[in-house]
Protein backbone atom coordinates (compact mmCIF):
# COMPACT_ATOMS: atom_id res chain seq x y z
CA UNK A 1 0.00 0.00 0.00
CA UNK A 2 1.42 3.48 -1.26
CA UNK A 3 1.75 6.08 1.87
CA UNK A 4 1.64 9.92 2.13
CA UNK A 5 4.25 12.12 3.19
CA UNK A 6 3.79 11.95 6.90
CA UNK A 7 1.37 14.44 8.82
CA UNK A 8 2.91 17.92 9.95
CA UNK A 9 0.35 18.14 12.54
CA UNK A 10 -0.34 14.46 14.40
CA UNK A 11 -4.15 14.66 14.15
CA UNK A 12 -4.80 10.72 14.57
CA UNK A 13 -2.82 10.66 17.62
CA UNK A 14 -4.81 13.80 18.61
CA UNK A 15 -8.30 12.52 18.24
CA UNK A 16 -6.98 9.36 19.86
CA UNK A 17 -5.28 11.43 23.13
CA UNK A 18 -8.70 13.84 23.48
CA UNK A 19 -11.17 11.52 24.42
CA UNK A 20 -8.74 9.31 26.80
CA UNK A 21 -7.74 12.19 28.19
CA UNK A 22 -11.70 12.84 28.78
CA UNK A 23 -12.17 9.32 30.37
CA UNK A 24 -9.16 9.42 32.65
CA UNK A 25 -10.50 12.87 34.05
CA UNK A 26 -13.93 11.47 34.53
CA UNK A 27 -12.55 8.50 36.41
CA UNK A 28 -9.65 10.53 38.77
CA UNK A 29 -11.43 14.19 38.82
CA UNK A 30 -14.84 13.10 41.99
CA UNK A 31 -16.10 17.19 41.54
CA UNK A 32 -16.88 16.23 37.48
CA UNK A 33 -19.00 12.39 38.62
CA UNK A 34 -22.45 15.20 38.77
CA UNK A 35 -21.35 16.58 35.44
CA UNK A 36 -20.62 13.46 33.51
CA UNK A 37 -23.02 13.78 30.66
CA UNK A 38 -21.83 17.24 29.34
CA UNK A 39 -18.70 16.77 30.59
CA UNK A 40 -18.76 13.86 27.83
CA UNK A 41 -21.10 15.18 25.27
CA UNK A 42 -18.44 18.51 25.26
CA UNK A 43 -15.24 16.12 24.72
CA UNK A 44 -17.21 14.42 22.27
CA UNK A 45 -18.22 17.18 19.95
CA UNK A 46 -14.69 18.40 20.46
CA UNK A 47 -13.58 15.45 18.83
CA UNK A 48 -16.19 15.84 16.59
CA UNK A 49 -14.64 18.87 15.32
CA UNK A 50 -11.34 17.65 15.09
CA UNK A 51 -12.26 14.73 12.96
CA UNK A 52 -13.92 16.99 10.65
CA UNK A 53 -10.73 19.18 10.58
CA UNK A 54 -8.65 16.37 9.75
CA UNK A 55 -10.73 15.48 6.95
CA UNK A 56 -10.08 18.56 5.61
CA UNK A 57 -6.41 18.20 5.27
CA UNK A 58 -6.91 14.67 3.50
CA UNK A 59 -5.98 14.85 -0.13
CA UNK A 60 -9.27 13.22 -1.77
CA UNK A 61 -8.08 12.71 -5.33
CA UNK A 62 -5.12 10.36 -3.67
CA UNK A 63 -7.98 8.47 -1.15
CA UNK A 64 -6.27 5.13 -1.96
CA UNK A 65 -3.09 6.40 0.26
CA UNK A 66 -2.02 6.36 3.57
CA UNK A 67 -2.46 10.11 4.34
CA UNK A 68 -2.14 11.96 8.41
CA UNK A 69 -0.06 9.20 8.55
CA UNK A 70 2.58 8.62 11.89
CA UNK A 71 5.60 6.57 12.81
CA UNK A 72 7.37 6.26 15.64
CA UNK A 73 9.21 3.43 17.16
CA UNK A 74 7.53 1.55 19.89
CA UNK A 75 9.02 -1.37 20.56
CA UNK A 76 11.89 -2.13 17.94
CA UNK A 77 13.04 -5.31 19.51
CA UNK A 78 10.07 -7.26 18.26
CA UNK A 79 9.40 -4.82 14.94
CA UNK A 80 6.12 -2.89 16.47
CA UNK A 81 5.64 0.56 15.67
CA UNK A 82 3.06 3.46 16.42
CA UNK A 83 2.24 3.63 12.96
CA UNK A 84 -1.08 6.31 11.92
CA UNK A 85 -2.26 6.87 9.07
CA UNK A 86 -5.67 6.56 6.71
CA UNK A 87 -6.81 6.08 3.28
CA UNK A 88 -10.27 6.71 2.10
CA UNK A 89 -11.93 3.97 3.93
CA UNK A 90 -10.23 4.51 7.69
CA UNK A 91 -11.08 8.06 7.21
CA UNK A 92 -14.67 7.03 6.76
CA UNK A 93 -14.75 4.71 9.72
CA UNK A 94 -13.05 7.94 11.82
CA UNK A 95 -15.82 9.90 10.88
CA UNK A 96 -18.47 7.25 11.50
CA UNK A 97 -17.50 6.79 15.19
CA UNK A 98 -16.91 10.10 16.07
CA UNK A 99 -20.08 10.58 14.32
CA UNK A 100 -22.13 8.34 16.38
CA UNK A 101 -20.43 8.85 20.02
CA UNK A 102 -22.34 11.98 20.78
CA UNK A 103 -25.42 10.37 20.23
CA UNK A 104 -25.20 7.81 22.08
CA UNK A 105 -23.97 9.94 24.78
CA UNK A 106 -27.18 12.21 24.38
CA UNK A 107 -29.37 9.41 24.00
CA UNK A 108 -28.43 7.19 27.15
CA UNK A 109 -28.68 11.35 29.19
CA UNK A 110 -31.39 9.62 31.51
CA UNK A 111 -30.44 6.16 31.56
CA UNK A 112 -29.35 5.61 34.89
CA UNK A 113 -31.62 7.89 36.40
CA UNK A 114 -33.27 5.27 37.96
CA UNK A 115 -30.39 4.68 40.74
CA UNK A 116 -31.49 4.72 44.30
CA UNK A 117 -29.46 7.94 45.47
CA UNK A 118 -27.61 10.59 43.71
CA UNK A 119 -24.19 9.00 44.65
CA UNK A 120 -24.91 5.99 42.94
CA UNK A 121 -26.62 7.94 39.74
CA UNK A 122 -23.67 10.35 39.56
CA UNK A 123 -21.21 7.04 39.78
CA UNK A 124 -22.79 5.20 36.76
CA UNK A 125 -23.45 8.16 34.88
CA UNK A 126 -19.52 8.91 35.15
CA UNK A 127 -18.93 5.21 34.78
CA UNK A 128 -20.69 5.11 31.65
CA UNK A 129 -19.60 7.99 29.77
CA UNK A 130 -16.00 7.56 30.52
CA UNK A 131 -15.89 4.04 29.10
CA UNK A 132 -18.31 5.21 25.86
CA UNK A 133 -15.14 8.15 26.08
CA UNK A 134 -12.15 5.05 26.15
CA UNK A 135 -14.06 3.28 23.82
CA UNK A 136 -14.19 6.16 21.21
CA UNK A 137 -10.28 6.50 21.54
CA UNK A 138 -9.59 2.54 21.03
CA UNK A 139 -12.00 2.68 17.76
CA UNK A 140 -10.40 5.79 16.56
CA UNK A 141 -6.73 3.98 17.25
CA UNK A 142 -7.95 0.57 15.34
CA UNK A 143 -9.01 2.26 12.08
CA UNK A 144 -5.74 4.02 11.94
CA UNK A 145 -3.61 1.55 12.51
CA UNK A 146 -0.88 0.67 10.03
CA UNK A 147 1.06 -1.72 11.86
CA UNK A 148 -0.24 -5.35 11.94
CA UNK A 149 1.17 -5.80 16.37
CA UNK A 150 -0.77 -2.28 17.19
CA UNK A 151 -3.30 -3.70 15.51
CA UNK A 152 -3.94 -6.75 17.14
CA UNK A 153 -3.25 -4.82 20.55
CA UNK A 154 -5.89 -2.81 19.85
CA UNK A 155 -8.08 -5.28 18.50
CA UNK A 156 -7.63 -7.36 22.15
CA UNK A 157 -7.49 -3.96 24.03
CA UNK A 158 -11.15 -2.42 22.56
CA UNK A 159 -12.83 -5.80 24.44
CA UNK A 160 -12.82 -4.10 27.64
CA UNK A 161 -14.75 -1.38 27.35
CA UNK A 162 -17.76 -3.01 25.74
CA UNK A 163 -17.37 -6.18 28.43
CA UNK A 164 -18.27 -3.58 31.08
CA UNK A 165 -20.42 -1.36 29.00
CA UNK A 166 -22.55 -4.71 28.91
CA UNK A 167 -21.76 -6.08 32.08
CA UNK A 168 -22.36 -3.17 34.28
CA UNK A 169 -25.32 -1.33 32.45
CA UNK A 170 -27.15 -3.95 30.28
CA UNK A 171 -30.06 -5.96 31.32
CA UNK A 172 -30.88 -8.87 33.61
CA UNK A 173 -28.45 -11.41 32.02
CA UNK A 174 -25.69 -8.72 31.34
CA UNK A 175 -22.85 -10.21 32.72
CA UNK A 176 -23.71 -13.93 30.96
CA UNK A 177 -24.15 -11.66 27.58
CA UNK A 178 -20.86 -10.14 28.58
CA UNK A 179 -18.93 -12.96 29.36
CA UNK A 180 -20.26 -14.84 25.96
CA UNK A 181 -19.15 -11.85 24.12
CA UNK A 182 -15.76 -11.67 25.77
CA UNK A 183 -14.43 -15.21 25.56
CA UNK A 184 -16.03 -15.58 21.72
CA UNK A 185 -13.79 -12.34 20.94
CA UNK A 186 -10.74 -13.47 23.09
CA UNK A 187 -11.22 -16.90 21.09
CA UNK A 188 -10.54 -15.09 17.80
CA UNK A 189 -7.52 -13.00 19.10
CA UNK A 190 -5.94 -15.84 20.56
CA UNK A 191 -5.82 -17.54 17.06
CA UNK A 192 -4.75 -14.29 14.92
CA UNK A 193 -2.12 -13.55 17.58
CA UNK A 194 -0.43 -16.64 16.15
CA UNK A 195 -0.83 -15.65 12.72
CA UNK A 196 0.82 -12.15 13.86
CA UNK A 197 3.89 -13.43 15.22
CA UNK A 198 4.02 -15.95 12.21
CA UNK A 199 3.70 -13.28 9.20
CA UNK A 200 6.16 -11.71 11.55
CA UNK A 201 8.93 -14.23 10.89
CA UNK A 202 7.75 -14.84 6.90
CA UNK A 203 8.43 -11.03 6.58
CA UNK A 204 11.34 -8.52 6.23
CA UNK A 205 11.53 -8.45 10.24
CA UNK A 206 13.51 -5.65 11.80
CA UNK A 207 12.60 -2.39 13.50
CA UNK A 208 10.03 -1.77 11.66
CA UNK A 209 8.88 -5.48 10.35
CA UNK A 210 4.88 -5.62 11.47
CA UNK A 211 4.34 -2.25 9.13
CA UNK A 212 1.62 -3.02 6.52
CA UNK A 213 3.67 -1.35 3.96
CA UNK A 214 6.72 -3.77 4.82
CA UNK A 215 4.70 -6.79 4.20
CA UNK A 216 2.58 -6.39 1.32
CA UNK A 217 4.75 -8.31 -1.31
CA UNK A 218 7.89 -8.56 0.45
CA UNK A 219 6.59 -12.17 2.51
CA UNK A 220 8.41 -15.31 1.38
CA UNK A 221 6.23 -17.78 2.12
CA UNK A 222 4.77 -21.18 0.56
CA UNK A 223 1.22 -21.33 -0.23
CA UNK A 224 0.42 -23.56 2.38
CA UNK A 225 1.80 -21.08 4.98
CA UNK A 226 -0.31 -18.29 3.71
CA UNK A 227 -3.07 -20.34 3.54
CA UNK A 228 -2.81 -21.18 7.40
CA UNK A 229 -1.74 -17.49 8.46
CA UNK A 230 -4.72 -16.30 6.63
CA UNK A 231 -7.07 -18.43 8.13
CA UNK A 232 -6.19 -17.19 11.60
CA UNK A 233 -6.96 -13.87 10.74
CA UNK A 234 -9.92 -14.43 8.99
CA UNK A 235 -11.34 -16.70 11.93
CA UNK A 236 -10.99 -13.47 14.36
CA UNK A 237 -12.54 -11.34 11.81
CA UNK A 238 -15.39 -13.30 11.16
CA UNK A 239 -15.84 -13.69 14.61
CA UNK A 240 -15.85 -9.39 15.37
CA UNK A 241 -17.72 -9.62 11.98
CA UNK A 242 -19.81 -11.69 12.75
CA UNK A 243 -20.46 -14.31 10.29
CA UNK A 244 -22.15 -17.66 10.27
CA UNK A 245 -21.45 -19.54 12.36
CA UNK A 246 -19.64 -18.05 15.04
CA UNK A 247 -22.06 -15.47 15.13
CA UNK A 248 -24.17 -16.38 17.96
CA UNK A 249 -22.56 -14.04 20.74
CA UNK A 250 -24.31 -10.91 19.05
CA UNK A 251 -27.78 -11.58 19.61
CA UNK A 252 -27.41 -12.44 22.99
CA UNK A 253 -24.77 -9.09 23.24
CA UNK A 254 -27.70 -6.67 21.94
CA UNK A 255 -30.46 -8.30 23.83
CA UNK A 256 -28.90 -7.13 27.03
CA UNK A 257 -26.40 -4.50 25.97
CA UNK A 258 -27.81 -1.03 26.57
CA UNK A 259 -28.69 0.85 23.00
CA UNK A 260 -26.03 3.11 22.97
CA UNK A 261 -23.67 0.01 23.71
CA UNK A 262 -25.12 -1.14 21.02
CA UNK A 263 -24.78 1.02 18.48
CA UNK A 264 -20.76 1.37 18.99
CA UNK A 265 -20.79 -2.17 19.16
CA UNK A 266 -22.83 -3.19 15.87
CA UNK A 267 -22.45 -0.24 14.08
CA UNK A 268 -18.65 0.69 14.38
CA UNK A 269 -16.61 -1.91 16.39
CA UNK A 270 -18.10 -5.51 14.06
CA UNK A 271 -16.67 -3.42 11.02
CA UNK A 272 -13.33 -4.10 12.54
CA UNK A 273 -13.98 -7.36 11.14
CA UNK A 274 -14.92 -6.34 7.57
CA UNK A 275 -11.93 -3.66 7.80
CA UNK A 276 -9.99 -6.08 8.84
CA UNK A 277 -10.35 -8.46 6.34
CA UNK A 278 -10.02 -5.28 3.33
CA UNK A 279 -6.53 -3.94 4.97
CA UNK A 280 -5.21 -6.87 5.87
CA UNK A 281 -6.26 -10.12 4.21
CA UNK A 282 -6.71 -9.01 0.74
CA UNK A 283 -3.31 -7.33 0.45
CA UNK A 284 -0.98 -9.52 2.52
CA UNK A 285 -2.58 -12.75 1.68
CA UNK A 286 -3.60 -12.44 -2.18
CA UNK A 287 -3.23 -15.71 -3.35
CA UNK A 288 -4.95 -17.49 0.22
CA UNK A 289 -7.96 -14.72 -0.70
CA UNK A 290 -8.44 -16.39 -4.27
CA UNK A 291 -8.02 -19.69 -2.34
CA UNK A 292 -10.58 -19.29 0.17
CA UNK A 293 -13.09 -16.76 -1.75
CA UNK A 294 -15.34 -20.13 -2.88
CA UNK A 295 -15.79 -20.80 0.89
CA UNK A 296 -16.12 -17.48 2.68
CA UNK A 297 -18.38 -16.54 -0.39
CA UNK A 298 -20.71 -19.77 0.38
CA UNK A 299 -20.43 -18.31 4.39
CA UNK A 300 -21.61 -14.94 3.55
CA UNK A 301 -24.51 -16.32 1.52
CA UNK A 302 -25.30 -18.37 4.40
CA UNK A 303 -25.32 -15.12 6.52
CA UNK A 304 -27.69 -13.19 4.56
CA UNK A 305 -30.46 -15.90 4.46
CA UNK A 306 -29.68 -17.35 8.14
CA UNK A 307 -29.42 -13.52 9.76
CA UNK A 308 -32.63 -12.47 7.58
CA UNK A 309 -34.76 -15.58 8.48
CA UNK A 310 -33.91 -15.62 12.29
CA UNK A 311 -34.54 -11.83 12.15
CA UNK A 312 -38.31 -12.62 10.68
CA UNK A 313 -38.66 -14.81 13.34
CA UNK A 314 -37.55 -13.27 16.52
CA UNK A 315 -40.15 -12.25 19.15
CA UNK A 316 -36.90 -9.70 20.96
CA UNK A 317 -37.06 -6.37 19.62
CA UNK A 318 -32.87 -5.92 20.34
CA UNK A 319 -32.84 -9.65 18.79
CA UNK A 320 -34.38 -8.82 15.67
CA UNK A 321 -31.86 -5.77 14.61
CA UNK A 322 -29.05 -7.98 15.77
CA UNK A 323 -30.17 -11.21 13.28
CA UNK A 324 -30.68 -8.14 10.78
CA UNK A 325 -27.06 -7.19 10.86
CA UNK A 326 -26.05 -10.79 10.66
CA UNK A 327 -27.73 -11.00 7.11
CA UNK A 328 -26.02 -7.46 6.15
CA UNK A 329 -22.75 -8.19 7.53
CA UNK A 330 -22.99 -11.16 4.82
CA UNK A 331 -23.61 -8.64 2.12
CA UNK A 332 -20.28 -6.71 3.04
CA UNK A 333 -18.33 -9.87 3.21
CA UNK A 334 -19.50 -10.97 -0.08
CA UNK A 335 -19.20 -7.92 -1.84
CA UNK A 336 -15.20 -8.08 -0.05
CA UNK A 337 -14.49 -11.94 -1.36
CA UNK A 338 -15.88 -11.67 -4.60
CA UNK A 339 -13.10 -9.23 -5.68
CA UNK A 340 -14.98 -7.04 -8.25
CA UNK A 341 -14.02 -3.68 -7.64
CA UNK A 342 -17.95 -2.52 -7.84
CA UNK A 343 -18.87 -4.95 -5.24
CA UNK A 344 -16.06 -4.16 -2.73
CA UNK A 345 -17.04 -0.58 -3.39
CA UNK A 346 -20.05 -0.70 -2.26
CA UNK A 347 -19.31 -3.49 0.58
CA UNK A 348 -17.05 -0.48 1.66
CA UNK A 349 -19.73 2.06 1.51
CA UNK A 350 -22.42 -0.50 3.60
CA UNK A 351 -19.82 -0.44 6.18
CA UNK A 352 -20.89 3.28 6.83
CA UNK A 353 -24.80 3.15 5.31
CA UNK A 354 -25.27 0.35 8.04
CA UNK A 355 -23.56 1.67 10.79
CA UNK A 356 -25.58 4.84 10.95
CA UNK A 357 -29.28 2.99 10.11
CA UNK A 358 -28.27 0.41 12.70
CA UNK A 359 -27.68 2.62 15.22
CA UNK A 360 -31.23 4.82 14.22
CA UNK A 361 -32.88 1.14 14.57
CA UNK A 362 -31.19 0.53 17.91
CA UNK A 363 -31.83 4.12 19.37
CA UNK A 364 -35.45 4.15 18.34
CA UNK A 365 -35.68 0.56 20.04
CA UNK A 366 -34.41 1.84 23.22
CA UNK A 367 -36.35 4.97 23.36
CA UNK A 368 -39.36 2.64 22.61
CA UNK A 369 -38.40 0.30 25.23
CA UNK A 370 -38.02 2.50 27.73
CA UNK A 371 -41.81 3.52 27.51
CA UNK A 372 -43.34 0.12 27.20
CA UNK A 373 -40.44 -1.65 29.54
CA UNK A 374 -40.45 -3.93 27.31
CA UNK A 375 -38.52 -5.71 24.36
CA UNK A 376 -41.12 -7.71 23.40
CA UNK A 377 -42.67 -7.04 20.23
CA UNK A 378 -46.03 -8.73 20.61
CA UNK A 379 -46.55 -6.48 23.54
CA UNK A 380 -46.74 -3.48 22.09
CA UNK A 381 -49.95 -2.66 19.50
CA UNK A 382 -50.80 0.64 17.58
CA UNK A 383 -48.00 2.60 18.87
CA UNK A 384 -48.46 4.67 15.77
CA UNK A 385 -51.12 6.91 17.23
CA UNK A 386 -49.98 7.08 19.90
CA UNK A 387 -46.10 7.82 19.69
CA UNK A 388 -46.20 8.92 15.57
CA UNK A 389 -42.96 10.78 15.64
CA UNK A 390 -41.49 7.75 17.13
CA UNK A 391 -43.26 5.12 14.71
CA UNK A 392 -41.99 7.44 11.56
CA UNK A 393 -38.39 7.65 12.92
CA UNK A 394 -38.43 3.74 13.28
CA UNK A 395 -40.43 3.66 9.56
CA UNK A 396 -37.28 5.54 7.84
CA UNK A 397 -34.32 3.44 9.74
CA UNK A 398 -35.96 0.29 8.92
CA UNK A 399 -36.70 1.16 4.97
CA UNK A 400 -32.82 2.62 5.10
CA UNK A 401 -32.02 -0.72 6.42
CA UNK A 402 -34.01 -2.47 3.68
CA UNK A 403 -32.49 -0.26 1.20
CA UNK A 404 -35.00 1.54 -0.18
CA UNK A 405 -34.46 4.01 -2.81
CA UNK A 406 -33.67 7.22 -1.37
CA UNK A 407 -32.07 5.71 2.07
CA UNK A 408 -28.66 4.70 2.82
CA UNK A 409 -29.09 1.48 2.28
CA UNK A 410 -30.12 0.85 -1.02
CA UNK A 411 -26.60 2.29 -3.49
CA UNK A 412 -24.17 0.30 -1.62
CA UNK A 413 -26.42 -2.72 -1.61
CA UNK A 414 -27.29 -2.28 -5.79
CA UNK A 415 -23.43 -1.92 -6.13
CA UNK A 416 -22.77 -5.27 -4.16
CA UNK A 417 -25.20 -7.06 -6.04
CA UNK A 418 -24.07 -5.89 -9.60
CA UNK A 419 -21.12 -6.50 -8.78
CA UNK A 420 -21.80 -10.26 -7.46
CA UNK A 421 -23.73 -10.55 -10.76
CA UNK A 422 -20.80 -9.78 -12.37
CA UNK A 423 -18.40 -12.78 -10.89
CA UNK A 424 -21.44 -15.31 -10.22
CA UNK A 425 -24.91 -14.96 -11.35
CA UNK A 426 -25.37 -18.05 -8.75
CA UNK A 427 -24.09 -16.04 -5.87
CA UNK A 428 -25.74 -12.75 -6.94
CA UNK A 429 -29.02 -14.43 -7.26
CA UNK A 430 -29.17 -15.82 -4.00
CA UNK A 431 -28.47 -13.04 -2.37
CA UNK A 432 -31.17 -11.24 -3.92
CA UNK A 433 -33.07 -13.94 -1.82
CA UNK A 434 -31.49 -11.62 1.38
CA UNK A 435 -33.34 -8.38 0.39
CA UNK A 436 -36.85 -9.58 -0.29
CA UNK A 437 -36.62 -11.49 3.24
CA UNK A 438 -35.31 -8.09 4.56
CA UNK A 439 -38.70 -6.48 3.65
CA UNK A 440 -40.24 -8.92 6.03
CA UNK A 441 -38.17 -8.48 9.22
CA UNK A 442 -38.77 -4.73 8.95
CA UNK A 443 -42.40 -4.35 7.85
CA UNK A 444 -43.90 -7.11 10.03
CA UNK A 445 -42.35 -6.14 13.34
CA UNK A 446 -43.56 -2.27 12.39
CA UNK A 447 -47.32 -3.53 11.75
CA UNK A 448 -47.36 -5.65 14.89
CA UNK A 449 -45.64 -3.01 17.02
CA UNK A 450 -47.16 0.20 15.36
CA UNK A 451 -50.40 -0.71 13.54
CA UNK A 452 -53.99 -1.51 14.67
CA UNK A 453 -55.79 -0.30 18.35
CA UNK A 454 -52.64 0.70 20.96
CA UNK A 455 -51.90 -2.12 23.66
CA UNK A 456 -53.48 -1.46 26.92
CA UNK A 457 -51.41 0.67 28.75
CA UNK A 458 -49.94 1.97 26.41
CA UNK A 459 -52.47 4.68 25.41
CA UNK A 460 -50.96 7.56 27.20
CA UNK A 461 -47.02 7.11 26.44
CA UNK A 462 -45.72 10.43 25.21
CA UNK A 463 -43.52 10.90 22.23
CA UNK A 464 -40.62 11.48 21.51
CA UNK A 465 -39.06 14.55 23.21
CA UNK A 466 -36.78 17.33 22.01
CA UNK A 467 -33.41 15.98 23.20
CA UNK A 468 -34.35 12.29 21.70
CA UNK A 469 -35.40 14.39 18.53
CA UNK A 470 -32.09 15.73 18.47
CA UNK A 471 -30.19 12.54 18.57
CA UNK A 472 -32.40 11.01 15.69
CA UNK A 473 -32.46 13.97 13.39
CA UNK A 474 -28.81 13.71 12.64
CA UNK A 475 -29.15 9.93 11.83
CA UNK A 476 -32.14 10.61 9.57
CA UNK A 477 -30.31 13.24 7.92
CA UNK A 478 -27.27 10.97 7.38
CA UNK A 479 -29.35 8.35 5.85
CA UNK A 480 -30.96 10.66 3.59
CA UNK A 481 -27.81 11.99 2.56
CA UNK A 482 -26.30 8.80 1.88
CA UNK A 483 -29.55 7.80 0.11
CA UNK A 484 -29.65 10.60 -2.30
CA UNK A 485 -26.10 11.84 -2.76
CA UNK A 486 -23.86 9.62 -1.95
CA UNK A 487 -20.55 10.39 -4.08
CA UNK A 488 -18.28 11.88 -1.43
CA UNK A 489 -18.43 8.32 0.54
CA UNK A 490 -17.89 6.11 -2.69
CA UNK A 491 -15.43 8.98 -3.98
CA UNK A 492 -13.43 8.38 -0.85
CA UNK A 493 -13.55 4.52 -0.43
CA UNK A 494 -13.05 4.05 -4.89
CA UNK A 495 -9.76 3.94 -5.34
CA UNK A 496 -8.94 2.15 -2.26
CA UNK A 497 -11.36 -0.95 -3.95
CA UNK A 498 -9.72 -0.16 -7.31
CA UNK A 499 -6.34 -1.00 -5.57
CA UNK A 500 -7.49 -4.71 -4.21
CA UNK A 501 -9.67 -5.26 -6.85
CA UNK A 502 -9.07 -8.61 -9.25
CA UNK A 503 -9.80 -8.13 -13.23
CA UNK A 504 -12.95 -10.07 -13.92
CA UNK A 505 -13.58 -12.16 -16.86
CA UNK A 506 -15.07 -10.34 -19.44
CA UNK A 507 -17.94 -12.95 -19.87
CA UNK A 508 -20.41 -13.19 -16.32
CA UNK A 509 -19.55 -16.66 -14.72
CA UNK A 510 -22.65 -18.50 -13.78
CA UNK A 511 -20.67 -20.61 -11.22
CA UNK A 512 -19.00 -19.76 -8.40
CA UNK A 513 -15.31 -18.72 -8.07
CA UNK A 514 -13.08 -20.87 -8.72
CA UNK A 515 -9.10 -20.97 -8.48
CA UNK A 516 -7.02 -23.01 -10.31
CA UNK A 517 -3.85 -24.67 -8.56
CA UNK A 518 -2.13 -27.65 -8.82
CA UNK A 519 -2.03 -31.10 -7.02
CA UNK A 520 -0.67 -30.49 -4.74
CA UNK A 521 -2.48 -27.47 -3.56
CA UNK A 522 -5.38 -28.82 -4.11
CA UNK A 523 -4.18 -31.60 -1.61
CA UNK A 524 -3.97 -28.91 1.17
CA UNK A 525 -7.01 -27.10 -0.02
CA UNK A 526 -9.03 -30.45 0.63
CA UNK A 527 -7.44 -31.28 3.90
CA UNK A 528 -8.17 -27.76 5.55
CA UNK A 529 -11.88 -27.37 3.89
CA UNK A 530 -12.33 -31.30 5.93
CA UNK A 531 -10.50 -29.63 8.91
CA UNK A 532 -13.01 -26.95 9.25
Amino acid sequence: MQTMNEATVPWLTILIVVPLLGALVLWLVRPLHKAARPFGLAVSLLVLVLAVVAGTQFDYGSAGQQQLTELVPWIPQIGASYALGVNGLGLAMVLLSVFLVPLVILAAWRDQDVAPDGAVVARRQMGFVALVLALEAMMIAIFAARDVFLFYVLFEAMLLPVYFLVGNYGGPRRRTAALKFLLYSLAGGLIMLVGVVALYFQGPGGEDGFLTRNLVGATDMSLATEQWIFVSFLIAFAIKAPMWPVHTWLPDTAQQAPPGASVLLVGVLDKVGTFGMITLLLPLFPRATDWAAPVVIALALVSILYGALLAVGQRDLMRLIAFTSVSHFGFIVLGIFVRDQTALTGAMVYMVAHGVSTAALFLVAGFLVRRGRTQRIDAYGGMQRVVPVLAGTFLVSGLASLALPGLSGFVPEYLVLLGTFNVSVVAGSVAVLGVILAALYILLPYQQIFTGPPAEGLTTTRDLGGRERWVLAPLVVAMLALGLYPAPVIDAVSPVAEELAVEQPSSIDTAMPTTTVDADTSAVAAAEGSGK
